[in-house]
């Protein structure tokens, strides 16, 4: 007999069966850069869910970025994502908001191009799962796994200014 105090939960918030996985629990992380890799924003969520249901919240979490002079911009001129992101309906939504939408097709082979704007996203990824932590997801709560992911980011963000001094 196992003491109760002893026994863990399966599986915690923000998880869900890996279709890729044997269905076993597991997250995704999302996440949006500027064109140097700086990480912009990123959302947490379960296995199982689909990338595209998560390309306009992306958008709606990057924060005012300063840059020349005028009002800070929130949103950017266009979007590069993989084949995961592919829908027509979020297509015509990601226009509606004044952004250019650079979108893999499924379906149609590789070699478009896109790789030359993408590895900047999959560089960021490489730095952002160096940090063991994030590499499994070993915390139960989302909220713990959230904050581990959002102090990665400002720490890359602080190694990428530091290099520009």
């Amino acid at each position: 007999m196992v003491p109760r105090s002893a026994a863990a939960p399966k599986r915690g918030l923000a998880t869900g069966p890996s279709p890729v996985d044997r269905g076993r629990a597991g997250s995704k992380h999302h996440l949006i850069t500027d064109g140097h890799g700086t990480p912009l924003a990123i959302i947490l969520t379960g296995g199982n869910r689909n990338d595209v249901t998560q390309l306009l919240p992306l958008l709606d979490a990057i924060p005012p970025v300063r840059g020349r002079r005028g009002r800070p911009r929130r949103k950017p001129q266009s979007v590069f994502a993989d084949r995961g992101y592919d829908h027509n309906i979020y297509r015509d939504q990601v226009r509606a908001r004044g952004i250019l939408p650079v979108i893999a097709r499924r379906g149609t082979p590789h070699g478009s191009g896109l790789g030359v704007y993408r590895w900047v996203v999959e560089r960021s990824f490489a730095w952002l799962h160096g940090f063991r932590r994030l590499r499994a997801r070993w915390e139960r709560r989302a909220d713990i796994h959230e904050a581990f992911l959002k102090l990665a980011c400002r720490l890359i963000t602080l190694r990428q200014i530091r290099s520009l001094c």
